[in-house]
């Protein structure tokens, strides 16, 4: 590859990997005569930094703390399934409130209250997933992620309880 076109490619990745790696990085690429696919390749790994970035991002940051924890799939997703089942039930609470206290003539309990079991049910096999991983390298940070998935948790089955839905 030429060094106009390593120079263009080195380009496309954040200002923090440039200024640690892209010297070495620039004459990596002069060397490397594979043409098109190298290209493909360092935009790919370009693009993948600028999602997940190694310098002044993951890599110098504990990934047992309780922050980087949360940033995890498993520990995320049922925090974002308790919140969205407590949105499905206040908005069935207000329009329920704006019918008069009912929806009609519904034959089940109604669309809200099966989206409200679903989202509750679906992110328990994913809490156990995470204990299972992560309770054993990060006992302190996952006991956290826990307590507040178990509090959202609470949170979104309170209503339910209380207004007898």
């Amino acid at each position: 590859m030429n060094r106009g076109t390593a120079r263009i490619v080195t380009r496309i990745y954040p200002r923090a990997w440039r200024g640690r790696y892209a010297e070495e990085f620039t004459y990596f690429l002069e060397e490397e005569h594979r043409g098109m696919r190298a290209i493909l390749n360092v935009v790919r790994a370009a693009m993948w930094e600028r999602i997940f970035p190694t310098v002044g991002g993951r890599m110098e940051q504990n990934i047992y703390s309780f922050g980087s924890m949360l940033k995890k799939p498993s520990a995320f997703l049922p925090l974002a399934m308790s919140v969205g089942a407590l949105a499905t039930v206040a908005i069935a609470a207000i329009v329920a409130a704006q019918h008069g206290g009912h929806l009609g003539g519904q034959k089940d309990e109604g669309t809200a209250a099966h989206m409200w079991q679903l989202l509750m049910t679906v992110q328990v096999p994913i809490v156990l997933w995470f204990a299972a991983n992560w309770l054993r390298r990060a006992p302190r940070a996952s006991f956290g992620v826990l307590a507040l998935q178990a509090g959202a948790w609470v949170a979104s089955l309170a209503p339910v309880y209380l207004l007898h839905l």
